[in-house]
């Protein structure tokens, strides 16, 4: 009886071995998976725009119009929510009255701006370029003229590469000396710029 017993308790220990054992088996961990990366402004990016300008030129009826055109320039966001920028663009402008007319301007800025993940808002500064004809009694010449600009906006990144934006500069050409038939006229330009464009981001 007692061999009996004991056999029995040894094939029980037996078949609880293999039972422990597979309980004991290795587990491999769950497969990491890193943190998706955070969104960043930094990179180079071109563009295009298109808007409404409207301001005055002396010894005229108050300019305004279209203009559109092209832009470019370079981002830097740190580990923090500042971006620094610079950026360029050159625009095609009918901002005209009967008398003068806004034949295209041109800028190169630096930007400043605060980003709250995908959307970037900017203040912005610096050189404007442009050139103007005007037309009195069937004369007409055309200048070049330099000055300043500023004006500010913000951006939103759709995804990595493509993003929309608005913004508004207020454009001071300065004054350029264009003949008339009385004689030499210092016509002063300055222009309102609303527009909105779409970037590329490398």
């Amino acid at each position: 009886m007692k061999s009996t017993i004991l056999a029995g308790v040894s094939l029980a220990a037996l078949l609880a071995v293999p039972a422990a054992a597979a309980d004991l088996a290795y587990k491999a961990p769950a497969a990491y998976a890193p943190p998706p990366m955070a969104f960043t402004w930094t990179g180079f990016y071109i563009g295009a725009n298109a808007g409404y300008g409207w301001g005055t030129a002396d010894w005229s009826p108050d300019i305004d119009g279209f203009i559109g055109g092209l832009q470019a320039g370079y981002n830097w966001q740190g580990a923090g929510p500042l971006v620094l920028g610079v950026e360029t663009d050159i625009q095609y402008a009918d901002v005209s009255s009967g008398i003068f007319s806004l034949d295209y301007f041109g800028t190169v800025r630096a930007r400043i701006g605060y980003a709250f993940d995908q959307v970037l808002v900017y203040g912005t500064g610096g050189l404007a370029y442009g050139g103007g004809t005007y037309e009195t009694w069937g004369l007409s010449n055309s200048k070049n003229q330099i000055g300043w600009t500023l004006g500010g906006g913000a951006e939103y990144a759709i995804n990595n590469n493509w993003s929309v934006k608005g913004e508004y500069l207020y454009v001071d050409l300065g004054e350029e000396s264009y003949q008339t038939l009385t004689g030499p006229r210092d016509v002063g330009v300055s222009s309102n710029i609303l527009r909105a464009g779409v970037n590329y981001r490398f």
